[in-house]
Order: C-alpha cells, then sequence, then structure tokens
C-alpha cells in the first residue's frame, strides 16, 4: 500500500469524523411518540438551559475566578463569548444564539409535543395524555385546513393516577380535540377529574391573547384536588392547538364589527358547553381571556356560578379608544405577513409586555382636577398604521423565519426568568410553537382594542349587567306554551276576533332576569393592568346591585347571589397564575369552596 494511498485514507476517516461531529450537532432533536399519541419527554440542552434562565446577566469576574478547573480552551472560548456579547446591543435582549435559533427553527417542534414538555411539569403527572392533533399549520399559500381524526395515533389515551403514585388521587387526565359545528372549527381540551366520583361542580379555563392551555400547567393539579369538581382547560378557537379557520370581519358599523369580532369565540365556548352537557360552570379568564369571559356571561346569561377575572383586558375606559378608526374588514392570510413590524420594550417591576400599553394611571394623577383629558402623546406612526392593518405581533415571529426562535427568547426569556431551567425552555418552545402557527383568532384584536390595548368598547359600560339579564325561555317552558296556545286556539270559535281571544290565543312568556352573579377580579401585585380598572368595575357592580334590589321583594333579596370583590396576589405580575402560582392557588380553592357553600 503506498504512502499516498494511506494518507487518502487517513484523510477520508478523518473527514468523516468531523462530519459526523458537526451533523451532531446541528441534527434536530426528535421526539419518539409512545403508543396511544403519548410523547417521550424531554431534556433540553445545557447550552439552552443556561440561555433561558439567565437571559440578560453575563458571568461576572468573580465567578469565572471561583470556578476550579478550566481548561485554557475553554477560558478562551469563555472570553472571546464575554467579548461578543459585549460588542453587541441584542446579545441581552436575545440570548438565544444564531444557532440554536436556527436548530430549532429547522426542527420545528409540533406544537403538541412542545405543549406535552410543558404539561409533564405537572406534579404526580409526568407522563401527561397528549393528543397529537395540531388543528393549524405554519403559514403557507393553501388555505388552512384540519379533520378531527378519530385514529388511534391521532388520540391519548387518559391517564389515571392512583392513591399510591398521587396523594390527591385517584384522578384521570385527558386532552382531546372537540370538533364543532361548521368548517374547521375545534377546540383544544384539557381535563382532569377525580375517579370515581360525582361531578358537582366545573370549572373552565379560558388563556389570554396569543397563548394556551399549557401556561396553566402550575394550577392544574392543586385546583383538581377539591371533591367533586371537574376542570377543563380550553384553547380558544384560531389560539393554540385549537382549529385556525380565516378570520373574516363582515359587518360594517362599528359596533357591529366589535360584537362579531366577540362572538367569534364566544359563540365556540357556548357550543363547547353544550357538548360537553355542562348545566352552569365557574368560568375564569386571564386577560383577553377574562374579557371574552365577561362577554359570554352577558350574551349567555344563566349559566355561570361564578366569574374570576384575573388580570383582565378591556375595563378602563380610554376617550381615544371609543372613537379611534376601526380596521378594513380583511380575511387573514399570507399578505399580513410582509407588512409587520413589532415593539419590544420592557418596564419595572412586570417583565410580561408583550402587548404591553402602560395603562393611562399615572396620567390620571396629573390630569385629575381637569374636565377634559389633554391630548395624549401620540402612538408611533407606524404602530397605529400596523394595528390598523391588522397585522399581529405573532407576524414578525412567522415572517422572520430563523430568526424566529431568537425573538421570542428576547420575551421568554425575561417572562419566564424566575422559574426553574427546564421550566423555562419548556415554556419557550411551548411559545414559539404556538407563535408560528398560522394566524387566526389573533386578528380579532384590532377590532376589541384600539392602539395602545384599551378597549374600543370598555367593559366598564358593560359589567353593570352581570349577573343581570334577561334569561332565556326553557326548552320545557317554551314547548309548554305552545302547548296552551295549540289547546286554546282549537277550542276557540272560528269567526271570534275579540281581544280577549288573541290574548287568551297568545298567552305572553314571563320572562326572569339573573338574581346575581358572583364576580372576582384578581391582579398581580406588579401587574401592569391598572387595577384601579377593577375597582371601578366592582362600584359599577355594587352600584346595580342596589339598584336592582331597590324595589325587589324581601324573598327577591335573600335570594340575590351578586357580589364582587378585588383580590391582589403579592409578588406577581401580569400572569400571577405563573409568577406566584401557591398564592393564586389558594385563591382559588377559597372561590371554589365558595361555590361549593352557595350551592347548598
Amino acid at each position: 500500500m503506498t504512502l499516498a494511498t494511506i494518507a487518502l485514507k487517513r484523510l477520508v476517516k478523518t473527514t468523516s469524523s468531523l462530519t459526523r461531529s458537526v451533523s451532531a450537532r446541528l441534527r434536530p432533536q426528535t421526539t419518539v411518540a409512545y403508543p396511544q399519541g403519548v410523547l417521550e419527554p424531554y431534556s433540553p440542552p445545557p447550552s439552552r438551559l443556561r440561555a433561558l434562565r439567565q437571559p440578560a446577566m453575563a458571568e461576572s469576574d468573580s465567578e469565572v475566578a471561583g470556578r476550579s478547573q478550566q481548561s485554557p480552551l475553554a477560558s478562551r472560548r469563555s472570553k472571546e463569548a464575554d467579548k461578543s456579547k459585549s460588542q453587541s446591543r441584542f446579545a441581552g435582549a436575545f440570548p438565544l444564539s444564531y444557532k440554536e435559533g436556527f436548530s430549532q427553527w429547522w426542527s420545528a417542534p409540533p406544537a403538541a409535543e412542545a405543549e406535552h414538555r410543558v404539561l409533564s411539569h405537572i406534579p404526580y403527572l409526568q407522563s401527561p395524555p397528549t393528543h397529537t392533533q395540531t388543528a393549524s399549520e405554519p403559514p403557507s399559500q393553501n388555505p388552512s385546513t384540519m379533520n378531527v381524526s378519530e385514529a388511534s395515533e391521532d388520540l391519548a389515551r387518559p391517564i389515571t393516577t392512583n392513591s399510591m403514585t398521587d396523594p390527591y388521587g385517584p384522578r384521570t387526565w385527558r386532552s382531546k380535540m372537540v370538533q364543532l359545528s361548521g368548517k374547521d372549527r375545534a377546540l383544544n381540551e384539557f381535563s382532569v377529574e377525580r375517579t370515581g366520583e360525582q361531578t358537582d361542580q366545573t370549572m373552565v379555563i379560558l388563556h389570554g391573547y396569543g397563548a394556551g392551555l399549557g401556561f396553566f400547567y402550575k394550577n392544574f393539579e392543586a385546583l383538581s384536588r377539591p371533591h367533586g369538581w371537574k376542570l377543563y382547560a380550553l384553547d380558544m378557537l384560531g389560539m393554540g392547538r385549537s382549529s385556525r379557520p380565516p378570520f373574516k370581519i363582515r359587518a360594517k358599523t362599528r359596533e357591529e364589527q366589535i360584537t362579531e369580532a366577540e362572538d367569534w369565540f364566544i359563540d365556540s365556548l357556548e357550543e363547547w358547553r353544550k357538548k360537553r352537557n355542562i348545566d352552569k360552570m365557574t368560568l375564569v379568564g386571564h386577560s383577553m381571556g377574562g374579557y371574552m369571559s365577561v362577554c359570554y356571561a352577558l350574551k349567555y346569561p344563566g349559566r355561570l356560578n361564578k366569574l374570576i377575572l384575573v388580570s383582565p383586558v378591556g375595563i378602563p375606559e380610554d376617550p381615544y379608544a371609543v372613537r379611534a378608526d376601526m380596521p378594513e374588514p380583511q380575511e387573514s392570510g399570507l399578505a399580513n405577513e410582509f407588512t409587520q413590524d413589532q415593539q419590544t420594550e420592557t418596564t419595572q417591576g412586570d417583565n410580561n409586555n408583550f402587548l404591553n400599553a402602560r395603562s393611562k394611571a399615572e396620567n390620571d394623577k396629573k390630569t385629575k382636577s381637569s374636565a377634559q383629558p389633554p391630548p395624549r402623546k401620540p402612538l408611533p406612526k407606524w404602530l397605529t398604521y400596523l394595528w390598523d392593518a391588522n397585522v399581529s405581533p405573532f407576524s414578525l415571529v412567522r415572517w422572520s423565519g430563523p430568526l424566529g426562535p431568537r425573538l421570542v427568547s428576547g420575551w421568554t426569556s425575561r417572562r419566564f426568568s424566575h422559574l426553574p431551567s427546564e421550566e423555562a425552555v419548556a415554556l419557550h418552545d411551548y411559545s414559539y410553537s404556538l407563535f408560528r402557527l398560522r394566524g387566526s383568532g389573533e386578528y380579532a384584536l384590532a377590532y376589541i382594542l384600539a392602539p395602545g390595548a384599551f378597549a374600543r368598547s370598555p367593559l366598564i359600560r358593560r359589567v353593570g349587567g352581570l349577573g343581570r339579564q334577561t334569561l332565556p325561555v326553557s326548552p320545557a317552558i317554551a314547548a309548554s306554551v305552545a302547548s296552551k296556545v295549540s289547546s286554546t286556539s282549537s277550542i276557540q270559535q272560528p269567526n271570534s276576533d275579540s281581544a280577549v281571544g288573541r290574548t287568551t290565543a297568545n298567552p305572553p312568556i314571563h320572562s326572569q332576569k339573573e338574581n346575581g352573579l358572583p364576580v372576582v377580579l384578581m391582579y398581580g401585585e406588579n401587574d401592569w393592568m391598572d387595577v384601579k380598572g377593577g375597582h371601578a368595575a366592582v362600584k359599577s357592580m355594587n352600584e346595580a346591585r342596589r339598584q336592582a334590589l331597590s324595589t325587589a321583594t324581601e324573598e327577591e333579596k335573600r335570594a340575590d347571589r351578586g357580589s364582587s370583590r378585588v383580590v391582589i396576589v403579592r409578588k406577581a405580575g401580569h400572569h400571577l397564575y405563573l409568577d406566584n402560582s401557591n398564592d393564586f392557588n389558594d385563591v382559588m380553592l377559597e372561590e371554589m369552596e365558595d361555590v361549593r357553600r352557595r350551592a347548598g
């Protein structure tokens, strides 16, 4: 064998080894699905744990000097990394590296897999049930379609924890896609109930704008402990892993457009309630989910035992928001993906500000004695233009391609910095997997909120009607009235045209009104949502209750269930259920016990 041959073989061997090494680093991580759609637990790379756990803090000299052992090569790399970070103004803002971001974009982990990783952090539920039917696709020129498959490989088998592995068990956990009427309409559902017990009460949780049910992973276990309760969490239509049909407004007037945008969400919730045969429920809504919960309670009275609004958006009234121009009705599509931008800023006290528009509380102090509101500092023209053009914040994530995961890390690294590293990475992956999906329900934002995130139809004008609406006539009463009308008509004289005859033939249906609704508004101690709006809402509801009971009988006064209060959760911001889950869960358990006592 010649020296040239030997050298050539060594070169091929060395090249092959280097290729395998590089491929191993860049190869997307895959997840093996267990039978029945259960996904394998995930361990994130150590580099991503460090990046997302300490997003904006470079290692200090003392920390480096305090290390026991460090090779010269590692020390050199560390110095180069520190130098690179100091030179880049975006290093702290976007902690995920370009390489790691590209790898995540290239591997494109499914949303079902990302949701499973988050839910695997639920205590006593290391292998949560997660169906694999994500009812949406990333943006493309093709219309979004989905089918709710009943194939065994798409469904998740319910997981039951026993009393030996679960001190609060046994409990049964389920994950399912619930098909609704119409084309491409289905809701992603996660539920937990106590095994072998009769369900007396039901709680339903709705997430905020652009989020998903997985964000409540720190609450499911604690809130499913009380006996007789069944807990549901839903992804709203057009968000999370629910189906994402094209969002289009057909109404022409301002009021009709707002109503149509609200109905797009709450009508799907009502249809889901009917499919689940739920008579009454305790409804919990966070942020935009809280806004929609109020709209649901007003349109579908008599369906709630209690309404819990967690840092709800849209309560305060802003004189500019109620007069701001509405966006032109249009259908969400690919064209929206190329004319977009997003403002990413942080504020003191609360790191969550993906939508953040600071409340006008500071301005209120300065203008308290002024009869007319002063001219507000105008928002940037580009922001107003994009808002009115119905460009969502998530459009930038989709449009930026390989830079998308890195952009998302700028928000997730601060939003989840207080959490353990593994949970912070899982939530980052989950957030990106949802943000990159086709835009749908997110485009309702411009019809509901004006630029600056104030409601176009403020809830402060409407909360007084909570628990005071006219109840719909039940099918049984309607059938009874129809039967009386039919029997009365059959015994009337053929040519009778007396007023008495017409009245008898069409007896009126006496409608009843709600006898109040308990409402709780919860805010974080460092919440950027203005708690003054919550106190104003309580004042409005108390006044409406006083007026309703002013002419009521003693029996009606005793039967009234109306009440309202504001609760502040300490050491928490806008996502109080995540920032201080222990205190949040304690408050929720007290409210659940109150529902049980009221039910008698």
